[in-house]
């Protein structure tokens, strides 16, 4: 007899392509509906509780139904979701952010990490007037044409690490957007710069996430950024960061951990406060593009829903509950919960590692933890490995991202984490014979 989960998906099938909205909640037979969630816990439609350390892809910073964001947004819905207008909000929550990160003069709100980074390369098109991205091999950054290329290359068509290839997502392509966006290996400044001096003239940004997920989630190394904004100093040309992720990882970003500022910033997910939300920020100078008071303006945008309030009081919520404290004390249960799987990993004796930083780690079935893309490509047996460690998680009560990386909320404790490091000796010591 099918379950709550099967029917709907039966039903879903009917009507939503594959029976699913986004490709990530996809599973085999079929995926769970959550039913409701409170703090670091979900409830699916059959009835069972899990811990959350998914967190919907990074971007719930205080888990489910935070009751300072569900009074905030409550109070302001019975005022109007969105208006043909502005609203206090958007200023109050913009002055926060711009006050929080020393390189923001400026910011504009849009309404996902996506459309942030999009209007990030447009606006260092706008300003610098050339038209080409640089971007880090294997990094992941939305999903424009220009943004996501070489996210998924492979050994087969990755090329020479010297001069890797531009490698599109999705079918139809153009083959121009591929032209317009020169590859870099990641936390290799001498390839990097090389790579680029051939492209001096048409660059007009560097775009780079400084702990990036899909590359292994490994931070970017000092030496590695400041070669880049300095190339991108003596080049006319603009360095640019993807913070939509690992703006939850500092106080004031993951840029507060470098040497250097950027000249944009995008963001999204925890800024949103459980709502779509997305932002760029960065220099006067730059910014400029953007003014609907210049003579010319040189990036028109708008957005319907772009600073809606019901986005703008949560995310505002959220971030000052998000203060420095709280990311502190975050990011002390992170490095407790990656030195806990560290060792659960020793006793087990099996090749596993862990990386990440801030609120974020991930778990990768390699003896050594990966530094590049490349090193952390995930083959067809480590996927069939991950996916068998992840089904016996879900199992024993805890919810992972599909790559085993675990993104923290403040709704946590030591409790939830070795819950979680418990389950995962045991998921070890179950493929532990399947790594010989």
């Amino acid at each position: 007899m099918a379950n709550k989960s099967e029917k709907l998906f039966n039903k879903a099938l009917k009507v939503l392509p594959g029976g699913v909205s986004r490709n990530t909640i996809f599973r085999k037979p079929y995926p769970f509906y959550a039913d409701k969630g409170e703090g670091c816990y979900v409830t699916d439609v059959e009835g069972i509780t899990r811990i959350d350390f998914a967190n919907n892809m990074a971007s719930l910073i205080h888990g489910h139904a935070y009751p300072a964001i569900v009074e905030a947004v409550s109070e302001q819905l019975a005022k109007g979701s969105c208006f043909t207008m502005a609203t206090e909000a958007e200023v109050n929550y913009a002055q926060l952010l711009c006050d929080r990160v020393p390189s923001f003069d400026k910011i504009r709100f849009v309404n996902s990490g996506t459309e942030a980074v999009m209007a990030m390369l447009k606006a260092s098109r706008a300003y610098t007037g050339k038209a080409k991205i640089a971007k880090v091999e294997g990094a992941y950054h939305g999903a424009y044409d220009y943004a996501e290329v070489s996210q998924t290359a492979n050994p087969s068509n990755w090329g020479e690490l010297d001069n890797p290839n531009s490698i599109p997502v999705a079918e139809g392509t153009p083959p121009k957007a591929l032209e317009d966006v020169v590859v870099i290996p990641f936390n290799d400044p001498e390839r990097a710069i090389k790579i680029l001096d051939q492209h001096k003239d048409e660059i007009a940004c560097v775009l780079v996430d400084l702990l990036p997920h899909r590359v292994g989630l490994i931070p970017a190394n000092n030496a590695f950024i400041n070669a880049l904004h300095q190339w991108t100093r003596d080049n006319k040309s603009l360095l640019v960061f993807d913070e939509v992720i690992t703006f939850r990882t500092n106080y004031s970003g993951a840029q507060q951990n470098y040497d250097v500022a950027p000249d944009l910033t995008a963001m999204g997910k925890v800024i949103g406060g459980g709502f779509p939300a997305g932002a760029l920020a960065g220099c006067d100078k730059v910014m400029k593009v953007l003014d609907p008071t210049e003579p010319k303006v040189l990036l028109p945008h708008s957005g319907t829903f772009s600073a809606n309030p019901i986005t703008m009081t949560a995310g505002l919520a959220a971030m000052k509950d998000f203060d420095q404290a709280a990311v502190t004390k975050l990011n002390l249960l992170a490095t407790y919960a990656r030195e806990a799987i560290t060792q659960a990993i020793v006793e087990v004796g099996i090749n596993a590692c862990v990386t990440g930083a801030g609120s974020m780690f991930r778990i990768h079935l390699k003896a050594q933890p990966p530094k590049n893309y490349r090193e952390s490509y995930v083959d067809k047996k480590e996927n069939q490995l991950i996916t068998k460690l992840l089904d016996h998680l879900f199992d024993n009560g805890i919810m992972m991202i599909n790559t085993c990386t675990a993104t923290l909320s403040t709704a946590m404790s030591e409790k939830e984490i070795d819950h979680l490091v418990c389950a995962l000796k045991d998921g070890f010591e179950l493929i532990k014979p399947e790594m010989a």
